[in-house]
């Protein structure tokens, strides 16, 4: 409700953003603003500026050939009783070879699921098994749809990549403020290697933000990302 009332008063205007959360419980989450913590809330930002920038998101989800269809859901909770017409988490756990028991959010994140709009895919990430063996999602998911069984790509190419092409685009970089969703940090994590390798990258493009429970990006809520805004040290036309 909030990014289709965003996204229709801003137009054109890019925009982006986070998703609050409280660690894993997911329950009470609150935003900050003029000194005090708010529950229900979102905090809008509107920024003017007279240099280079671009609002951009990218992920390192691959597409597989399986497909799922929602025969069950509850579009207001976000959760899936029926895939396939049977119990969505045996189908989930039987698609990637695990028991019911052990999914948990590293098998989540490592076997995303994904709506693919036009050429794109948009991950919709699993928050949870229930006791009925239903799913919630961290996303919006309705009767009908059909999700795509995804699998993760290489990270830190990824990252790079998108860098190298803002730099075409930008030139150095002044500042980059992200929203980097906390699956993607889960999977790093379980490499010490790409602890630091993420980190000097993101140091080098100057990048400030946090990790978030699901990102925004022109509309759009969406998973398993690194979403934000990448401002160039240039001016429009060229000045600085």
């Amino acid at each position: 409700v909030v990014l289709a009332a965003l996204g229709a008063a801003f137009g054109s205007i890019p925009h982006f953003g986070g998703s609050a959360a409280d660690d894993h419980h997911l329950k009470h989450t609150h935003v900050y603003y003029e000194g005090r913590f708010h529950a229900g809330a979102a905090v809008v930002v509107l920024v003017n500026t007279a240099l280079d920038f671009e609002v951009f998101s990218t992920h390192h989800i691959l597409p597989g050939a399986e497909k799922l269809v929602v025969t069950r859901a509850d579009n207001a909770s976000r959760r899936v009783y029926e895939l396939n017409a049977e119990p969505a988490a045996e189908v989930y756990a039987r698609m990637i070879g695990v028991p019911v028991s052990a999914l948990d959010l590293r098998m989540f994140a490592a076997h995303p699921l994904a709506v693919r709009l036009g050429d794109s895919y948009y991950v919709r990430s699993i928050q949870r098994v229930n006791a009925d063996h239903s799913l919630t999602f961290y996303c919006a998911v309705e009767n009908g749809i059909v999700l795509t069984a995804m699998r993760t790509g290489p990270l830190l190419p990824n990252l790079e990549s998108l860098f190298q092409r803002l730099g075409e685009r930008l030139g150095p970089p002044l500042l980059t403020i992200g929203c980097d969703c906390f699956l993607r940090r889960l999977e790093i994590e379980d490499d010490p290697d790409a602890v630091a390798l993420t980190s000097e990258i993101l140091r080098r493009q100057r990048v400030i933000g946090f990790n978030s429970y699901g990102e925004q990006f022109n509309g759009m809520h969406i998973n398993q990302t690194f979403t934000g805004v990448a401002i160039g040290r240039r001016g429009r036309n060229g000045g600085r």
